[in-house]
């Protein structure tokens, strides 16, 4: 496993439905370049993502890891669900193989609602992260540990829509900013009452719209700020690498015998 060091740049990608947007984070997750982003293709394939990435981070020359941030189902680097971008096209491709084929360095890919909540999560107690974009985002944190993975987008909300539909961009554009409002308020009260989290936080392009009053245990995050996670991410490695290593080595030292004096 190859870890960051704190010399190291990180190149910090995040993809969207609408855009995919990249810059360079020192390790302690402070910009190092301005973003640069550009629209996501539509429709979108595997090969055009890539190349669409690559041409973004042309003129990012000095990096040495790659955090990527997805919209879907990610396991080992391998994507399993892509609703935004098509699950069809997308089911199988091993985006971190082939990034780390392209971009020539080491490359890490999650969920970007997971990478945005690894930027924004203060470590304290149980911390929720959503996103309000293209679709939904989500991601779940104990302690500032990543919980796993679950697409709350696609589970139903109503007899008719899911979480996505029910609060997406284009619900937004069908119904007005007013009526939206209404949609998020009675969705953040469902969450309060099934999550019970420590704290919430809300994130996305369409965070800045939410236009009531929230309440002390919300907080409304920037794009900028989650991006951030890009370096947490291998920090987070760095930290479990150091776990295991601690804990092979006190399981491999024999046992002390303790002396009984009668």
């Amino acid at each position: 496993m190859q870890l960051a060091s704190v010399t190291d740049k990180i190149l910090s990608i995040d993809i969207g439905g609408t855009l995919v947007k990249a810059t360079i984070l020192n390790y302690y997750g402070e910009l190092q370049t301005e973003y640069k982003k550009v629209e996501t293709p539509k429709p979108c394939t595997p090969q055009l993502l890539v190349d669409t990435i690559r041409e973004l981070v042309a003129d990012f020359h000095a990096f040495d890891k790659v955090s990527v941030g997805f919209p879907g189902y990610v396991r080992d680097g391998v994507v399993i669900t892509c609703p935004q971008l098509g699950t069809d096209i997308f089911t199988g491709f091993d985006l971190c193989s082939k990034l780390k084929e392209e971009l020539a360095c080491p490359v890490r890919v999650i969920n970007d609602a997971d990478m945005q909540g690894l930027g924004v999560a203060t470590g304290k107690g149980f911390e929720v992260v959503i996103t309000l974009g293209t679709g939904l985002g989500s991601a779940l944190l104990k302690n500032g540990n990543l919980l796993p993975h679950l697409e709350l987008s696609q589970h139903p909300f109503t007899e008719r829509e899911t979480y996505d539909f029910y609060v997406g961009a284009i619900a937004l554009e069908q119904i007005g900013v007013e009526q939206w409002n209404e949609r998020v308020r009675k969705m953040l009260k469902v969450f309060k009452t099934v999550f019970n989290y420590d704290h919430l936080y809300i994130g996305g392009g369409n965070a800045n719209k939410i236009n009531f009053p929230l309440e002390r245990n919300m907080t409304l995050v920037s794009n900028k700020d989650g991006i951030k996670g890009g370096a947490k991410l291998w920090q987070h490695e760095a930290e479990l690498s150091l776990e295991t290593t601690s804990d092979e080595k006190a399981a491999s030292e024999p046992a002390q015998t303790q002396a009984v004096v009668e």
